[in-house]
């Protein structure tokens, strides 16, 4: 099983060196991929809000910068966004940033995305919360082009390119690996239409068979391999304010063993750990962090290989 960590924005706090020796330090220990969480901007809680499930203050890095910076002082492991709020942020752009990280990496990205949630970020970045599943089908057709082809024709109703150039090409070309995250009915025909993984969080058991079902059919639907995709579990929920069970779960080991032999056993090939959890759980030094991600690690691969 292939293991990822959704790295810790809280760490800021401890300055840029930490953040690289966080970094390296996972690469050290042996996990496959450091992936960033996606959000610009965040709702205070207001009337007619739709209510957040952390705080507005929660600090975030932005997610493509953060990943350069990952890139400079790592040499293997992979980077990747789990995810990226695509249809957000404008797609020829965010075309030409992934292209830069995977230049500037070797080749070492893989790039997950997602429609987001929040609706008062839209309206903050000056897009329309209410047309993103067609502006999501959208932008990933554009940046592929943006990928792949010496002039960049695309024509849709949120985005368009006529007669341009995206210099230069990433090192993995048209084929960076792009994965679809969400539990919706169309994110999920999405990933198997069009993706080459699907990535959920906490979804385990018959709910996870199903989904990976509906994935695999959906691209069967459209002519594609569905053995080809990817599939990849959070192993629990991001941790909740005033809900001990996600607060405490990346400090009991067995628990999170378990988890990943489940995910495994009903066809997830990637695992990922959040390391903010692992600091909710009380590893809040970069040490402790590093400990009990050392720890994680070793006794996941002696479960699941």
């Amino acid at each position: 099983m292939r293991l990822t960590v959704d790295f810790p924005s809280v760490i800021h706090r401890d300055g840029p060196a930490e953040i690289a020796r966080l970094a390296t330090a996972i690469e050290e220990i042996g996990y496959d991929e450091i992936d960033m969480f996606d959000h610009v901007i965040n709702g205070y809680p207001i009337p007619g809000r739709e209510l957040a499930p952390y705080p507005a203050t929660m600090p975030l890095l932005e997610a493509l910068v953060t990943l350069g910076y990952i890139a400079a002082v790592t040499e293997r492991v992979g980077l990747g966004t789990e995810v990226l709020v695509l249809p957000q942020r404008q797609p020829a752009l965010a075309a030409k940033q992934f292209s830069t990280i995977d230049t500037l990496s070797g080749g070492r990205l893989r790039v997950g995305v997602g429609v987001g949630w929040q609706e008062s970020e839209y309206d903050a970045l000056g897009m329309d919360f209410h047309t993103r599943g067609k502006a999501m089908d959208e932008a990933i057709a554009l940046m592929q082009a943006c990928w792949r082809d010496e002039t960049i024709d695309f024509s849709g109703e949120h985005f368009s390119s006529e007669a341009m150039a995206m210099e230069p090409k990433p090192p993995q070309g048209g084929g960076i690996p792009l994965w679809i995250g969400g539990v919706s009915r169309a994110a999920l025909r999405r990933a198997g239409r069009v993706g080459d993984g699907w990535m959920a969080t906490g979804v385990l058991g018959e709910e996870a068979v199903d989904s990976i079902a509906t994935v695999k059919a959906e691209a069967e639907r459209a002519g594609r391999d569905p053995d080809a995709l990817g599939f990849q579990c959070q192993l629990a929920m991001p941790p909740r304010a005033g809900d001990p069970s996600t607060r405490e779960f990346w400090a009991r080991i067995p628990d999170v063993v378990a988890t990943a032999a489940a995910a495994q056993e009903v066809g997830y090939g990637w695992a990922a750990v959040n390391v903010t959890g692992v600091f909710v759980a009380g590893a809040r030094s970069i040490d402790a962090m590093i400990e009990q991600l050392g720890l994680l690690h070793d006794a996941i691969r002696a479960e699941t290989g």
